[in-house]
């Protein structure tokens, strides 16, 4: 039996689990454990306590060491439902603030209550380029599809270098395949500006939006290669329109 089937590809989708293997690959990234105490208060939503206070002043130094704001979650999900993501796109200075968004998001919530929280993780918070954001769909360590993440509008500069974005990603996938798990998996990912590729978070296949690829049941056995939202549609001509 090789290392590769003995990962359990649930387990791996846990970003202490994916970490290690791929921390060369994605955001310098520092973990707390949690206590079980702990990961109760994050399942109730409490704001304030001594169990609260402890896993607080555990997060003081871990975000101390990182400059500027930093971005939090839980081993499967980060705030993503909370206004603090709505109006800062989650970023947080203080370990105040950042139990406080942990403990006030639903998803976080429920995820402690269904025993999928272990640790808080905390990395820099990155001002992302929504352009260079992608959704990867991978079938037994191949690049099958791949989509624009952000579906708020046509990005005309994406025209000019999609067929280097697939090909770049392609050559990542390979390079990276002996370090996932077998099956079919969602990878989200960020282009540097020099470049680089940087994973954002893996996801599991059915359970996360296809965004350009429109819905789970349809063919995957063919490539399909980058999806991009389309240009608006122009009309020309005499147009009549009553009420």
């Amino acid at each position: 039996m090789t290392e590769k089937t003995k990962i359990d590809p649930d387990d791996f989708l846990r970003i202490p689990v994916w970490y290690p293997s791929l921390a060369s690959h994605t955001f310098l990234t520092s973990f707390v454990k949690l206590s079980p105490e702990a990961i109760q208060a994050l399942q109730k939503g409490l704001l304030k306590g001594p169990v609260v206070q402890d896993v607080i002043e555990q997060l003081r130094p871990v975000m101390a060491a990182i400059p500027g704001n930093a971005f939090v979650g839980v081993d499967v999900c980060a705030p993503t439902d909370t206004e603090r993501f709505y109006g800062k796109r989650g970023a947080v200075f203080s370990p105040e603030s950042a139990w406080k968004y942990l403990a006030l998001s639903r998803k976080v919530q429920l995820a402690a209550a269904m025993g999928r929280v272990e640790y808080i993780f905390a990395r820099p918070f990155r001002r992302m380029s929504k352009p260079r954001e992608f959704r990867l769909f991978l079938i037994d360590g191949k690049l099958n599809s791949m989509s624009q993440y952000h579906l708020i509008r046509h990005f005309k500069r994406l025209e000019g270098v999609k067929q280097q974005y697939w090909k770049a990603a392609k050559k990542f996938i390979k390079k990276i395949a002996w370090l996932l798990p077998p099956g079919r998996l969602v990878m989200d990912i960020y282009f540097t500006s020099d470049g680089q590729i940087l994973i954002i978070d893996l996801n599991k296949w059915g359970e996360c939006d296809p965004l350009m690829l429109r819905r789970w049941d349809r063919d995957w056995n063919t490539e399909t290669g980058i999806v991009l939202m389309p240009p608006p549609t122009r009309i020309s001509g005499d147009v009549n329109v009553s009420f």
